[in-house]
């Protein structure tokens, strides 16, 4: 038996029933998945995924509509760039490969937005190739399994997708299976401050396990603070526009923060990141503003 057998075993018995791994889920499901999943919990992206993919079942249908709307639809989620660049990929995946998710790594990877991570996830979770799929969570579980370290860093590098592959079964749909168990482990057995070693399929083999060191003191990484930062006075801007039908006077806006130059700040970097148009004195959402008016905040 080997880690990937193992892993797929547990992974069989103790796998989260969620909407994106069942086995109808297109590819366009996947990759709003994986693109809502980027530093959001399941437990919020469950909901969000079921209306989202209800509303817009494939790339087409988000393409037609503006990316205002995607927006609109993303909500509360957090990070809104990421419905940007959704509405963006539905585009690109519309004008370059009539309407349908690629199944190539080159070409989901020369799509807006998606990276390393997200081209492989999508190519071995839809179209179950083999790929290294690595993030956080895998990353954690092979440096603690195989190099007896408790943790492995933020940043995935390419020792990181090495070190993965070679763990892969050769086929193709168990190496797909692999990928996903390892992950799964991660999340849910093997975590960064409280990991059930006892649970654990590789219990009896882990490295870090048998040396016996602990875990790191403080958190693997620093938590990000929210209230008072430009992300929050962001998040509050773009709840009024999004709750709002047309053009928002500025006077409006002016209301949601006190602090004059933080809120002129925010603003112009929703403006700069392509999330509000200027229109005067007045702004609304990417896409809701006639052509031609539109301009720059400063």
């Amino acid at each position: 038996m080997t880690l990937a057998d193992d892993a797929i075993a547990w992974y069989h018995a103790n796998a989260r029933d969620l909407p994106w791994r069942q086995p109808d889920t297109t590819p366009w499901g996947v990759l709003v998945s994986e693109v809502m999943l980027q530093q959001t919990p399941v437990v919020r992206v469950e909901p969000a995924w079921r209306s989202w993919m209800t509303r817009w079942p494939d790339p087409a249908a988000l393409a037609e509509d503006p990316p205002s709307e995607a927006i609109r639809m993303w909500g509360r989620l957090g990070y809104p760039r990421r419905a940007m660049r959704l509405h963006a990929c539905a585009v690109a995946i519309v004008e370059r490969h009539d309407g349908r998710v690629p199944d190539d790594l080159d070409q989901l990877l020369a799509l807006p937005g998606v990276g390393t991570y997200t081209g492989r996830a999508v190519a071995t979770f839809a179209y179950r190739q083999r790929h290294p799929v690595v993030d956080t969570n895998v990353r954690r579980v092979v440096c603690r399994v195989v190099e007896g370290k408790p943790d492995a860093g933020q940043a995935t590098t390419t020792a990181d997708l090495v070190a993965m592959e070679a763990l892969l079964p050769e086929d193709a749909e168990t190496a797909a299976v692999a990928s996903i168990a390892f992950m799964e482990l991660g999340a849910i057995v093997c975590t960064a401050r409280s990991p059930k070693c006892v649970d654990c399929p590789f219990h009896t083999v882990c490295a870090w396990r048998l040396k016996g060191e602990p875990l790191p003191e403080g958190p693997s990484r620093k938590p990000q603070r929210y209230a008072g930062t430009d992300r929050q006075v962001r998040g509050l801007l773009l709840e009024v526009l999004r709750h709002t039908e047309g053009p928002v006077p500025r006077q409006r806006l002016d209301m949601v923060w006190t602090d004059e130059v933080q809120r002129a700040r925010a603003l112009s970097g929703l403006v700069e990141d392509g999330l509000v148009e200027s229109l005067g004195e007045d702004f609304v959402l990417a896409g809701d503003g006639p052509k031609g008016d539109v301009q720059k905040l400063f």
